[in-house]
């Protein structure tokens, strides 16, 4: 079964007053209504369906059903910013988003460590770029001239030989850098993502793969305030040292070029990040911020082949991967058409108002609030994931022999795992602003029908030298023919 719903029955009209066929308010009841949900709720008109299914006797409801104002969540679509005072906020070059956190980190965001950065225009330029070149000096003498109080870039060659480049400031440009250290030099400080982890403690007890300082972002400060990615971030004295083992090499116009031990890989998106967002090619990108194919494993020595007509700019949706962490990339402009937090929790409260209902306790089940996201509810919707059928908990149809893994519906009787399902509130993973209609499988977190089609087909790079599809809320592998499920919700009875 493809795709996913909740499916009205013809009377379904009658089954929700709260939603359906009610009389216009007046301005009055009306305004007072705005200003505590936000959005328009006059009179809507929903015609009765039939989706053909079997079980005459259960309503079913479709969540596409359930109609928004289009006015009123293109006014939830806009971020703060936008919405108060636009011509004072500060320049925002974009975001980045670490995938497998559904909204903030396990044990929530503290200062530099945090599962979402922005990235705003600095009141100075800090940026660097490339100046003198030292070449075929003694590490003693490449020691002398990286200590100077200045941005350098050593290349060890030998013992006997190493080439230092030095960086020289660039008033046009901002630097940011991401990487495991908490040192000052670091901006975002980012750690290894441990699929499903519920504390910090999970990803500090893993040996960690991330480069200290993996890798820096430079933005242009003038319009279209174009960003670039390059491997490697300079440490707390200003300096990259690549040493012998490091892959490194010298370009046809006589310049250093190199490679981090575990590389910096770049996937960008094919039409953007948007419904019609089809997965790129994976790339690594080079110290100097050159494209190339992938090594053969994540730390071999020899490089890929350059690839010429692609380069080191981010654009909205690009993924980059730092070997233990994938960070989303999202522009500015991009984060201005995507749903804001505040158009998620209309969605939820929308589907919690028409009152699905469990087929055997026949109790209402309700998604929770966002701040109890990863805390099981007593009317938490539970799902078959090989079927889709929506319940409330309960003791149904689990048998010893199964081991309490595998569960049969009792609508359907497929047998399968059953597991609570979660909204994704990690509103810059959406790729449209469609209703929470799917949930990716086995996790069970839900998010509209093209964000789910969209993740399922993207291969994120998993070790050093494999890569699977996973969700982008909680990083688990994705299972399953398609990896995301259909809905399907009871209505209620009365």
């Amino acid at each position: 079964m493809s795709g996913f719903s909740l499916v009205f029955c013809p009377y379904f009209k009658k089954a929700l007053p709260c939603c359906m066929n009610r009389k216009k308010p007046d301005r009055k009841t009306l305004d007072s209504k705005e200003t505590l949900n936000g959005r328009d709720r006059g009179e809507k008109q929903s015609t009765s369906r039939n989706y053909g299914n079997n079980e005459k006797s259960v309503p079913q409801l479709l969540i596409r059903d359930l109609k928004f104002e289009k006015k009123s969540l293109a006014k939830l679509m806009f971020s703060p910013d936008q919405e108060n005072h636009p011509s004072k906020a500060p320049v925002k070059y974009g975001e980045l988003i670490v995938l497998g956190y559904n909204g903030s980190l396990p044990n929530g965001d503290r200062g530099r460590r945090k599962s979402r950065f922005a990235l705003f225009k600095r009141p100075k330029a800090n940026g660097v770029k490339p100046s003198t070149v030292h070449i075929a000096c003694t590490p003693q003498a490449a020691k002398a001239i990286s200590n100077k109080d200045q941005h350098s870039i050593s290349y060890t060659l030998s013992r006997a030989q190493t080439v230092v480049v030095e960086y020289t400031h660039d008033s046009n440009t901002d630097m940011f850098q991401i990487g495991r250290s908490t040192e000052s030099p670091i901006d975002f400080v980012v750690t290894d993502t441990v699929p499903g982890s519920q504390s910090n403690s999970d990803t500090q007890s893993v040996q960690s793969t991330i480069s200290r300082f993996a890798c820096r972002i430079i933005c242009e400060r003038n319009p279209p305030f174009t960003a670039r990615i390059y491997a490697a971030g300079f440490d707390s004295s200003k300096n990259i040292f690549l040493g012998e083992k490091a892959a490194k090499w010298k370009t046809s116009d006589g310049q250093m070029d190199g490679l981090t031990t575990n590389g910096v890989l770049v996937m960008h998106p094919r039409n953007g990040f948007t419904e019609d967002s089809k997965p790129g090619v994976w790339r690594e990108i080079s110290v100097c911020g050159n494209v190339f194919s992938l090594r053969e494993t994540r730390s071999a020595q020899q490089r890929g082949k350059m690839v010429e007509n692609e380069t080191n700019q981010l654009q909205d949706g690009s993924l980059i991967d730092l070997c233990g962490a994938t960070l989303l990339w999202r522009t500015a402009e991009g984060l201005s058409r995507t749903p804001t937090v505040k158009h998620l929790e209309a969605l939820r409260q929308e589907i919690n108002a028409a009152r699905p209902q469990c087929p055997v306790g026949f109790n209402t089940l309700a998604f929770p609030s966002m701040k109890r996201k990863d805390v099981v509810d007593e009317k938490q919707p539970w799902v078959y994931l090989n079927c889709g059928h929506v319940h409330g908990y309960h003791n149904w149809g689990n048998k010893e022999e199964r081991d309490g893994k595998d569960r049969e519906c009792p609508m359907c009787r497929s047998v399968g795992p059953y597991v609570p399902l979660w909204l994704g509130c990690e509103a810059g993973f959406y790729v449209d602003a469609g209703p929470p209609t799917h949930a990716f499988s086995p996790c069970g977190h839900v998010c509209s029908e093209k964000t789910t089609a969209y993740w399922s087909q993207i291969p994120l790079p998993h070790g050093t030298h494999t890569f699977h599809a996973a969700c982008p809320f909680c990083a688990h592998q994705l299972a399953g023919e398609q990896g995301y499920i259909r809905l399907i919700f009871q209505g209620p009875l009365d």
